[in-house]
């Protein structure tokens, strides 16, 4: 069967020369569609011209994470992979305006005047510099036939020798997912010592 890979991400990365004490460390910016933006990420593979957004404000909890009066900010906004034929290269800064204009017009108010620093994730760069396969954030899809027992075992039944550890590999996604793959792995590796000269 062909392997199904997850959604990609669009990753803004932003800091404000003011603070905005009213957002709260984890935030949800819902749009007007849920059902039907899933279908244009995963079926239709197409980039929506609206969003659901999650924006992650750190310095309301640890403050020392920007200059006194500033504030440091990320947004995901979840994107189809790269077989949607997206050109990131000019469709990144579009969409970044797009996710800033709806800050900017629910929870970030005046935000454009306040940037000062700004940089950019996309899923070229899940590609390109995280070598994701097809820039997918997450590898394969959550799905029942590639979950638990069904994702690549982290032990290779095709090739002795080669261990596999990540996101795409046994249990899953996620930080919990790709730490207890390398632990899984460590405790599968022999030790170096039974291999000297």
């Amino acid at each position: 069967a062909r392997a199904k890979y997850s959604m990609s991400l669009f990753v803004w990365y932003f800091g404000t020369n003011r603070r905005y004490d009213d957002v709260y460390h984890h935030m949800m910016v819902l749009g007007p569609r849920y059902q039907e933006l899933l279908k244009d990420i995963f079926n239709r593979k197409h980039l929506a011209n609206d969003f659901s957004l999650y924006l992650h404000r750190p310095t309301m909890t640890d403050p020392s994470l920007a200059p006194e009066g500033c504030d440091a900010f990320y947004v995901l906004s979840p994107v189809p992979h790269l077989e949607s034929g997206t050109d990131w290269s000019t469709e990144a800064e579009i969409y970044r305006k797009k996710i800033e204009r709806r800050l900017e017009d629910t929870i970030l108010p005046d935000l454009s005047k306040h940037i000062v620093t700004s940089r950019m994730l996309t899923p070229q760069d899940f590609q390109d510099r995280l070598l994701s396969f097809k820039g997918a954030a997450f590898s394969l899809q959550p799905q029942l036939f590639q979950s638990a027992w069904f994702r690549p075992h982290n032990q290779s039944e095709e090739l002795k020798g080669l261990y596999l550890v990540g996101a795409g590999t046994h249990p899953g996604a996620g930080l919990p997912g790709v730490i207890s793959s390398a632990k899984v792995v460590a405790d599968l590796l022999p030790d170096a010592r039974d291999y000297r000269r």
